[in-house]
């Protein structure tokens, strides 16, 4: 996203201003996400799709992103229903002012988050094996598996649903009240 937003700014011969652009979230997830080659042919098209997606600073922008996709190639395979669902994770971010949502080991990194101190007893009642380090405003907190002891890891979608629900919960808002999942078919 960096380097198309970089190639587009030089394209137009103006430079990359952080003041109007929006606030750029890492999210490095255990999520497979893209847009197949087989859905998008070209290359430039699927540049352009990935472009569109990226630069969405909101649900209706994502909505028309999908409704043009639907459109012109048809439903969306499911690795694009990812993609649409990490850009949604990416909103919601941007709205809490986080920088990075990442996987270290078997641990979720969630940066820049201000927790005061009811937030803190908020996180150690909700997540008890959380961990909320104060000087670097991170949050760590064991990825949840599928079922018991010694089952997988959630991915994909699931994993994006945990880290929305886990931003809404610490704001004290119900889980679920955002969904993050991408809509099976729109406009169709």
């Amino acid at each position: 996203g960096e380097a198309v937003e970089a190639f587009r700014a030089a394209a137009d011969g103006r430079p990359i201003s952080t003041d109007e652009a929006p606030k750029e979230v890492r999210i490095d997830l255990p999520v497979d996400a893209h847009i197949p080659s087989d859905y998008v042919t070209s290359d430039r098209l699927r540049l352009e799709a990935y472009r569109k997606l990226a630069a969405a600073n909101d649900d209706n922008a994502i909505d028309t992103v999908i409704d043009e996709l639907v459109d012109r190639y048809g439903p969306m395979p499911e690795e694009v229903r990812r993609l649409v669902s990490v850009a949604k994770l990416r909103l919601l971010c941007r709205e809490y002012g986080l920088d990075e949502v990442t996987v270290v080991g078997s641990q979720l990194k969630i940066g820049s988050l201000e927790l005061p101190d009811s937030k803190q007893m908020r996180l150690k009642r909700l997540y008890p094996s959380a961990q909320y380090r104060p000087t670097s405003g991170t949050v760590q907190l064991p990825i949840p598996r599928t079922g018991g002891i010694g089952s997988d890891r959630v991915r994909d979608v699931e994993l994006l649903q945990f880290i929305a629900d886990f931003l809404l919960a610490m704001d004290g808002k119900p889980q679920g009240s955002v969904d993050i999942s991408a809509p099976v078919s729109v406009g169709v």
